[in-house]
């Protein structure tokens, strides 16, 4: 019978320390996966906060990253509740990290718009799209939004004429050149094409146009642009065109005499990717609003944007979609 008990006990206190030996074990085991987690979101940290220092010299990687920057959120996220899950205090600790990166750039367009103030521009900026089947109700969308200067991109025969009939009575100006136009409420003049075709394309293209708007504030030099398109493929980002087209387009506004500013087009590029530098270095962009205008179906990035000089774009947002593959963006400018 003592033998019996000396055996339990034996058995018992082996049992015991197997379970400290597995604690142990999995204590190990969660600790290495939370320095994993801690590892990965110090990383993310780093390249939202020095994403200007990824290379562009292979397949425009740094470009490619800048056109989804926003969406690095995402994983922020997947990595916190793995954090959670783990329960890494480590972990937990580094998230804050990507976490404060992705508040300085991007909290202050969650922040609502403020109260529109008096000296305004309601504009609105719309790729309508060369295969749009209903270029009517399109025009009847736009003109719906209220705005004060409209710009249309893809404006092809003879969806072009549907346009000019549908927004004659709201917008009694407009100026069309090639396949880009713009629409005022106020008089326009000094209309002339904008020649921002990189080398290498057909003689014909022709996606540029400057007009003066003789606003009640003042006079604004109104631009209406559509770069060219950009792919992504296995070899990257392919946006040499739309790079170069992005740096005539900025020569031009840099040499405007007008003071003010505004521009409007499908840029094919989201304001953070450095291939549109030479226009975000000149003008003030969105303070407010992500305006995810592309592709229609499932928004993922903006696009479509619209950018000013001595002249505040307030807030941008989308509106309902259309016949396009793009959507509709708004904006509010505020004029100094």
């Amino acid at each position: 019978m003592a033998n019996q008990q000396v055996d339990k006990g034996k058995t018992s206190v082996a049992g015991e320390a197997g379970e400290v030996s597995a604690r142990r074990s999995t204590a190990r085991w969660s600790g290495a996966r939370g320095r994993v987690l801690a590892a990965l979101a110090v990383v993310l940290a780093a390249v939202m906060a020095f994403h200007r220092g990824v290379p562009n010299a292979v397949g425009r990687v740094g470009s490619l990253l800048e056109s989804f920057l926003p969406w690095v959120g995402v994983l922020v996220v997947v990595l916190f509740v793995a954090a959670l899950v783990r329960r890494s205090a480590v972990a937990l600790v580094a998230v804050l990290l990507p976490v404060g990166v992705w508040v300085h750039l991007f909290g202050g367009l969650l922040l609502p718009a403020g109260e529109g103030g008096g000296r305004e521009l309601v504009v609105v900026q719309h790729n309508v799209s060369d295969e749009n089947r209903d270029p009517a109700a399109t025009a009847r969308a736009l003109v719906a939004a209220g705005a004060d200067l409209v710009a249309l991109e893809e404006l092809v025969v003879p969806q072009l004429s549907v346009y000019e009939k549908a927004l004659a009575a709201d917008y009694p100006h407009h100026v069309v050149r090639g396949t880009v136009g713009l629409w005022s409420k106020y008089p326009l003049s000094g209309e002339r094409v904008v020649d921002i075709k990189p080398p290498g394309i057909a003689e014909g293209w022709s996606r540029g146009v400057r007009a003066v708007v003789d606003s009640p504030y003042g006079d604004i030099a109104a631009y209406v642009a559509h770069l060219p398109s950009v792919r992504v493929g296995a070899g990257g980002l392919a946006s040499e065109r739309r790079d170069e087209s992005a740096e005539l387009l900025g020569r031009a506004i840099a040499a405007e005499s007008v003071d003010t500013v505004i521009l409007l087009g499908d840029l094919n590029g989201a304001v953070e990717d450095r291939g549109l530098a030479p226009l975000t270095s000149r003008l003030n962009v969105a303070e407010r609003g992500f305006a995810f205008s592309f592709p229609a179906s499932l928004p993922l990035a903006r696009i479509d944007q619209v950018m000013a000089r001595s002249a505040a774009v307030g807030h941008i947002r989308t509106l309902p979609a259309t016949g396009s593959d793009h959507l509709p963006v708004a904006a509010r400018v505020t004029l100094g």
